[in-house]
């Protein structure tokens, strides 16, 4: 399956893809939240579907939101392609580098990112993400995929001013507002063939700067869930975004570039769709 939601922000309806039309299951779901994948809602609303349920069409102009409801947690994982290690200058991590974006950085795929206030450095990374199905905590890593509910596409914009030059915790530089578009669609486990090998990009006004393979993540998901579940609980709908490869702004020679309002951010992986953000500066 591919789980929508839909509608004005802050209203939004669950919702599901099917080839390019799009559906409304909120007659027998509330939302995609904690309590859904808690309560087997994956399997329930799968049931309905095969048992021909009909759903009311959702109009394709339709605005996207984010692909699950705010989670208790946006886990992301440094430096987790050996490239990206090679093209900020660090050294390829022996054990993940583990940091939190702020729920409220959570918005639609297709959302405006606003440029916070005060910031020059505003970044992009195309990464892969993945939402946890069901409580974890000290998987075993030969287990670990059974707490996965599926995959989604992310962009975790960062502020690398407020992020390396500030001092203190990355998260200053991650979750600001609209910095995480998740979707356009979570696809369930069923839907990739081999998330381990997903041609994944990015570009900016048209010209690409990552064009990269999740083949080359340092830590593959299954460690990540059982790694992680030994020191947090993962709760259900908890997303957790891979890591991105090179080619970010922060990392390009000799100069930087990073996002100025009025540019087109659009990124993709294969099997999860595209998302596009427009850059706005912060207005009151």
């Amino acid at each position: 399956m591919k789980l929508i939601r839909f509608g004005a922000e802050g209203s939004e309806k669950p919702g599901i893809l099917v080839g390019e039309k799009r559906y409304d299951v909120s007659s027998i779901v509330t939302d995609y939240n904690e309590s859904f994948f808690e309560n087997n809602g994956l399997e329930k609303l799968k049931a309905a579907i095969d048992a021909g349920t009909s759903f009311p069409e959702v109009g394709a102009d339709v605005r996207l939101g984010s692909a699950v409801a705010r989670p208790s947690k946006i886990i992301c994982i440094g430096l987790n392609y050996v490239d990206h290690c090679h093209e900020t200058g660090a050294p390829i991590p022996t054990e993940p580098i583990i940091f939190f974006k702020s729920t409220t950085s959570l918005c639609g795929p297709n959302d405006n990112v606003i440029i916070p206030k005060g910031s020059e450095k505003t970044d992009w990374e195309v990464e892969l993400a993945f939402v946890v199905g069901k409580k974890a905590s000290y998987v075993e890593e030969a287990e670990a995929l059974d707490y996965v509910a599926g995959y989604c596409l992310l962009n975790d914009y960062s502020e690398r001013a407020f992020q390396i030059e500030m001092g203190g915790q990355w998260a200053k530089g991650k979750g600001c507002d609209t910095f995480a578009p998740l979707g356009p669609y979570l696809a369930t486990q069923d839907e990739i063939a081999d998330v381990n090998n997903l041609p994944m990009w990015l570009s900016v006004n048209g010209k690409k700067f990552q064009n990269s393979n999740t083949s080359n993540l340092v830590f593959k998901i299954p460690f990540l869930v059982h790694y992680l579940s030994q020191f947090m609980t993962l709760l259900p709908g908890d997303v957790i975004s891979t890591g991105t490869p090179p080619g970010v702004g922060l990392g390009i020679k000799p100069d930087p570039i990073y996002v100025k309002a009025g540019d087109v951010i659009e990124l993709g992986i294969e099997g999860l769709g595209t998302s596009k953000q427009v850059a706005v500066a912060y207005s009151k």
